[in-house]
């Protein structure tokens, strides 16, 4: 497998969205949810591999994760990070590079910003910093979308239609 840059969305990070990526995503996540079909036909991740880099698979951002992502076809391969802020930097790009080999995107919960940044300067494909958790900024848009839903397929929706738009 080929380590690929993100596609047109880039990787939510806090404040790093444009008003226009920021609507596009809104328009992705109401698009989803207005084809009727929920989860999507097509599976439009079959053959996408996502690594789940976290301490707890069964913790609640974990599971959204792995719930929003294998909707849409991706396999997802939990794994719990050895790397720290004090493993040395030769580690972390090799450990990265290989991440990036093996998978087509990253999800980074409960780490260290310094070390995700780390891992998304050496991996090669689209790293999330707990796009998944609670306060990540992208939870931030759910009231944006203003769809009468709850909560949690609202959070489905936006990490789908992040997840379609950097590696869709």
């Amino acid at each position: 497998m080929q380590s690929r840059p993100a596609r047109d969305l880039p990787v939510p990070r806090p404040g790093n969205l444009s008003p226009a990526e920021v609507a596009e995503l809104i328009g992705r996540a109401r698009a989803l949810h207005g084809s009727g079909s929920h989860p999507p036909q097509g599976m439009p991740l079959r053959g996408k591999y996502l690594a789940l880099l976290c301490d707890s698979d069964d913790s609640e951002s974990a599971v959204a994760f792995r719930h929003a992502a294998t909707e849409l076809g991706a396999r997802v391969a939990t794994i719990r990070p050895k790397l720290t802020v004090h493993s040395r930097s030769d580690e972390v790009q090799h450990t990265a590079r290989v991440l990036g080999r093996l998978y087509d995107a990253i999800e980074c919960q409960g780490m260290a910003s310094a070390l995700v940044s780390a891992i998304a300067q050496n991996a090669g494909v689209p790293v999330y910093d707990g796009l998944a958790c609670d306060g990540h900024p992208i939870a931030a848009l759910a009231p944006l979308l203003a769809i009468d839903a709850p909560p949690a397929q609202l959070r489905t929706l936006l990490l789908q239609a992040v997840l379609l738009g950097s590696i869709g």
